[in-house]
Formats: C-alpha cells, structure tokens, sequence
C-alpha cells in the first residue's frame, strides 16, 4: 500500500498557468492536453463568433468575449506523470479568484507574448508566485510573428520581475523568418516549417561555426546565432536547478503554441525539472505529502457550473495522503466530521466522478453551503489546520439592488452564493439592515459577472452604482465603538458577512486621519480567516 501510494504521489505535478490577456496562456493550456490526449481538436477563442470555444473556458461571458473570468482546473496524463494544470484568468479585471489559485499550485509557467514582452498583468501574478516562493518556468509565445530582440525580452524579465533568466533555447529570427530553435543543452536545432499548420518540426544536430548550417538556416542567421549564442555563454546565469526549485531562477523557452512548435520541448523540460507535490504548513509545522493520512484545504467554491443542477462545488487541494470517494473526514472550520460525496474531476464544464485522488490533485466536492475559502479537511490521528488564504482588499465599490422589489428572495440568496465563492465581497451599512449591499472586487469586470450571473442564474435584474472608494480597511480592535470613531464625511463605516466592522475610504490621507483622531485604533488591509 506504502509503495503504491508513494509512486502515485510522485507521478503528480501541479501548476498555474500565469499571463497577461492575450498572451496565448488558453491556446497553450490546450495543446497540453492534446498532447496528454485529453482532448482531440483545440478550440478557438479568436473572438466572438468562433463556433468553438476553449475547452478551458466554461462560463457564458467567457464565451461570448474569448476570455477567461474564472479559474478553470483540467488534469491529464503525459508520460508517466499525472498533470494538474490551474488556468488562471489573464484578463486586466480578474478577481480575488486568480490569487487563491495560486496558492494551490507547486509551480507555475508564465507566457510572454514575444512581440509585446512583460506586460502588466504578469507583473501583478508574477508577484503572488514570489509571495509564495514557487518556481516560475517561462514560455515567449508566438515567435512564429514578429517579435522584440530576444536580449530585450530575456532584460524585461530580469529588471522588471525582477527575477534571473536561465534561456535554455534560443530562437533563430522571428515573425516570417522565424527558422527555429538551438537548445543551448544538446546542441540541436528544430526547424520550423511553416505549413500543415506548423506541426512538421525537424531537428537536427548542429555545431555552431559548421559550413552545413548555413543551408540550414542561411548564412546571415548562422551568423547572428553564433554571435548570440557566445554573449550568452557569457553573460547568462547558468542552469541551477536548485535555484529554479527556489523560485530564483527561471527556464526560459522559446516557441509558437499556435502552430505546436515548441510545446512539447517544453512540457518535457518542465516534468524534468518540476518535483512531486510540495509539503504545506499547518500550524507552524510542514505537513509530508507522502503521509497516510489524507489532508487537503478549500481555494476555490464555484456555484452553478451545472444550470440543471442548480449544484456548488468545492474545489480543494490535497495535500497529504489519498482521497477516496465517500470517505467521512474531519471539517476543522465547522468542527464535525462529514462524508465527502459527489468526487469529481474536471475538464471545464466535462466532469468525471472520482473514486481516487492523491497529494498534488485537485477534486470538487458538492458543497451543501458548509464550505468556506480556506477550510482545511483530514483524517487521521495528527489533527491538520493549514494556513488561512488571506482576503485582498477590494479596489472598486458599487451599491447594488434589485429592481423588481418582490425577487429580494432570489437577489440575496445569489448575492450570497457569489461572495461565498469569493469573486465579490459585500458589506452593509453599520447599523442598518441589509437593505443596502455595497459589493467590493479586486477587478472591475466583476461587476459585470455579477451582474450577467444575477440575470442567468438567479433571474434577478440590479440596477448598480458606482461609489468613489478605493481603500478599505478592517477593524482589528475587538473592543471598539466603531459607531463613535471620528472619521472623515467621506469615510463609510460598513461591516462584511461575518459582521466584522470595517472603513471605506475615498483617499490614502484619510485612513491617516482616522488613525490621528482616534487613539490605539487598529487598521488592516487583510481580513483574518
């Protein structure tokens, strides 16, 4: 059973997928699970009216727009390994949802678009993945068009992420004189062929200065990638992989996922370099993946991902042990024992029912309303209560109602489901009923899920109004009259669902000013689970 169990948990390797809009993050998420043979045609997301659609996006308005909103999870089978791939969201108006997803990943793989480098969005991802020290390998997508100097691009990386580059391939021109790759390790070049839509890929041994290449690739790109080849023997940090396993360096890789060249190269390195699932923290102490004892802690609640079943699920991670379908488990949150029931696996909106998952997979569950972000399960003798995922402070506020006064039933009930799932958080006023709901969200276009969603799922039609905060802090002083505090007239005192007090505030100087007036006063930007 020890050996078995072992060997299951090493075979896993799971990773976010992490890059600004646009940057090719879906079409390389697909070709994955081509090449695991989870999927047979990969879909398109080249706009509105594409008959197909990405097999990672399931949600309507990701759809209609050729965008991802929500965190999808896929698994497939490459090579000995079993693979969980988290799909974040790239679009500039994600939510708190691409943050917590991240915390369930060992690793993560960052494309760059090669023609527009770091984009702002990376920046923002790429800074939760050093928070949490994980390894970071990168893909500079679409060589296959024309692209920035590839010195440029690896100096973007380094100085604005402020992470060292190890570039394990190097491209050979871009754009229509794009002739391939030279992997600096095995001293190869793949060509690329354009046509059969870029699928031939040939490769070839090629030492640098040998007269044969110049047929290869012409004389003017051998040239050039004997030049660049010995800058960057010199100048490039050299590959430790110690230092990729500590989140200090990281792999780059050059190709176009559009037209296959290259992705194949890459998941193999990636598997090479990757490690089996990673121990997690509970209470101060590491908690061994290889252990017995089944554990795992809830990232992500998606209602509704079936219309016909009105259903919720949990999504966790595992992070000791092996799940089996059925098993009864403790829920430390809600202090009792529960059967997990309903184990699935997904692929978008396709599920298969689980009957075993080990340390490193992620399952859903059906969440009958007892689950919260950040929840830790377990069976064993060892109780395990992993650390809390923190709630980031919302950017935008808008104050949301119905307007047809008789579906309040349907309006609170979907309004809760959804801050339950975390893409929204929603306050009231301090000392008011729930009459009015400010909703908060990290990204703008939350408000226009939430409201798409209201519609669809709950056929509640709002009517909402921006308000001018920006900031927002919680209370930390459990003994204060938050009614008395003196603040400015343009402070709003509100309080979440958990009835824990908070201050909205329009400018930076008056989260000063609130501290200044009112002696010992405790503000945070986080709230603690």
């Amino acid at each position: 059973m020890a050996d078995s169990l072992k060997q299951e948990i090493e075979k896993r390797r799971t990773f976010a997928i992490i890059s600004h809009p646009d940057a090719g993050k879906t079409t390389l998420t697909e070709k994955f699970l081509l090449y695991g043979g989870a999927i047979n045609l990969a879909g398109s997301v080249k706009g509105r009216k594409a008959a197909k659609h990405a097999v990672s996006d399931w949600m309507e308005i990701e759809k209609e727009r050729g965008i991802s909103v929500t965190s999808s999870v896929l698994q497939f089978n490459y090579d000995g390994f079993c693979i969980n791939i988290l799909d974040t969201p790239g679009h500039q108006d994600f939510s708190e949802d691409t943050y917590r997803t991240l915390m369930a990943a060992d690793s993560a793989v960052m494309v760059i678009d090669g023609s527009k480098g770091v984009e702002a969005q990376t920046i923002k991802l790429f800074k939760v993945c050093v928070m949490r020290g994980i390894p970071i390998f990168t893909f500079i997508n679409k060589m296959d068009r024309e692209a920035m100097d590839p010195f440029e691009l690896i100096d973007q990386i380094e100085n604005v992420l402020g992470i060292r580059t190890c570039p394990i391939n190097w491209p050979i021109g871009s754009g229509k004189n794009f002739k391939g790759v030279y992997d600096r390790n095995t001293q190869t070049i793949s060509r690329f062929i354009a046509g059969d839509n870029g699928q031939k890929v040939e490769t070839v041994e090629a030492k640098l200065g040998d007269s044969g290449l110049d047929d290869l690739i012409t004389k003017e790109y051998h040239d050039v990638l004997v030049d660049e080849i010995e800058l960057l023997d010199g100048a490039s940090d050299e590959f430790d992989l110690d230092k990729v396993r500590a989140g200090q360096l990281s792999p780059v890789f050059f190709g176009s996922a559009l037209t296959n060249f290259g992705v194949e190269t890459f998941l193999q390195h990636f598997l090479d370099m990757t490690t089996s699932p990673l121990p997690r923290t509970s209470e101060g102490q590491a908690v061994d993946p290889f252990s017995n004892e089944f554990s795992a802690f809830v990232f992500k609640i998606q209602a509704n991902m079936n219309k016909a079943h009105r259903d919720r699920i949990a999504f966790m991670r595992i992070c000791s042990g092996q799940f089996e379908a059925g098993m009864e488990v403790m829920h430390v949150q809600g202090g009792k024992k529960i059967r997990l029931s309903q184990p699935q696996q997904m692929m978008a909106q396709e599920r298969k029912h689980v009957e075993k998952a080990f340390a490193g997979d992620i399952i859903g569950v059906f969440d009958p309303g007892i689950f919260s972000i950040g929840d830790t399960l377990y069976k064993g003798k060892n109780p395990v209560k992993f650390e809390g995922i923190p709630t980031f402070a919302p950017e935008h506020f808008a104050r949301v109602r119905q307007v047809d006064t008789m579906k309040r039933k349907q309006f609170m009930k979907g309004i809760n489901q959804i801050a339950q799932e975390g893409a929204i958080q929603i306050f009231q006023e301090f000392n008011t009923g729930m009459e009015e709901i400010i909703v908060g969200v990290v990204g703008v276009l939350q408000f226009e899920v939430l409201q798409y969603r209201l519609e669809s799922e709950y056929n509640v039609e709002i009517r909402m109004d921006q308000l001018p905060y920006e900031h927002v802090r919680w209370i930390e002083n459990e003994d204060v009259d938050v009614s008395a505090l003196s603040v400015t007239s343009d402070t709003k005192k509100v309080k979440d669902l958990r009835d824990r007090p908070l201050l909205l505030f329009t400018h930076p100087w008056s989260i000063q000013t609130a501290l200044d007036r009112n002696e010992g006063l405790e503000l945070s930007e986080f709230s603690r689970n």
